[in-house]
């Protein structure tokens, strides 16, 4: 195993968790980001079951100020960053008419300006070990509706903030492409299910199976799928791919 570091955001569940504990064994070092300690205590004792050191940074970084705070204690401690990947961001999902400016802006400053605040400030230890970074956005990016106005908005933004940073990475080393999941199981989504059912006259077993079919696909991504596509992306066998955007959906999205 080589020497690397990676930093992961929003680890303290789903997708961010699968993905901190497939990093451990690619990475000596893994960085968990989140609000929630407790969580990310969980999460950084099964990293280092899974044979990486763990470091626990519980901030929130929609705060101006968390990105920096992230950096420094990582290179207080290992001295180095390889990898960032910004995975936080629970965006509400409100119809277009109904959300608020506050509403709005929670969004935009955790998954947007948190990520754009971190990629910046990792920036230079990113540059001097010819790092990776991705962004997580998802499949709302490539079709917002009026009931997810703002996950839509905010993950096509992510989107082109990815690119942005690829075209600077070119002459600095640096590696940086958005990931676009499909549907996945996760904690949030079986929250949002337990929710939306009985407003609609269903069981939580019929919503559940229920969105499968609609989005014409066979079953719900896994937070694990994801986490294994996140590892390729920031391995030496991805290098040359940068400015990219991929997504993992499950056939979700039927265009070309």
């Amino acid at each position: 195993m080589s020497s690397r570091v990676a930093i992961v955001t929003g680890a303290s569940q789903g997708i961010g968790r699968a993905t901190a504990i497939r990093l451990a064994r690619d990475f000596d070092s893994i960085v968990v980001v989140a609000r929630n300690r407790p969580n990310l205590e969980e999460t950084a004792s099964q990293v280092e079951q899974a044979g990486a050191k763990a470091l626990v940074v519980d901030l929130d970084l929609s705060e101006p100020d968390a990105a920096g705070q992230v950096v420094e204690r990582t290179l207080a401690a290992f001295g180095r960053i390889d990898a960032l990947l910004n995975i936080a961001g629970a965006v509400p999902q409100i119809d277009i008419l109904e959300m608020t400016d506050q509403q709005w802006d929670q969004g935009l400053a955790l998954k947007l300006h948190g990520a754009r605040r971190l990629t910046v400030a990792a920036w230079p230890a990113l540059k001097a070990s010819a790092g990776s970074v991705v962004l997580m956005s998802g499949n709302s990016a490539l079709f917002p509706k009026a009931p997810y106005a703002a996950v839509g908005t905010i993950n096509a933004a992510i989107v082109a903030l990815a690119k942005a940073f690829s075209d600077r990475g070119i002459a600095d080393g640096v590696q940086v492409n958005s990931v676009l999941p499909g549907p996945v199981m996760t904690g949030r989504r079986r929250s949002y299910l337990e929710h939306w059912a009985p407003l609609h006259g269903m069981s939580v077993e019929e919503a559940t199976a229920k969105f499968p079919i609609e989005a014409g696909i066979s079953r719900y991504g896994t937070p694990e799928e994801i986490a294994e596509l996140m590892a390729f992306v920031v391995s030496p066998a991805a290098r040359w791919m940068t400015g990219s955007t991929l997504r993992m959906d499950g056939g979700e999205v039927k265009s070309i």
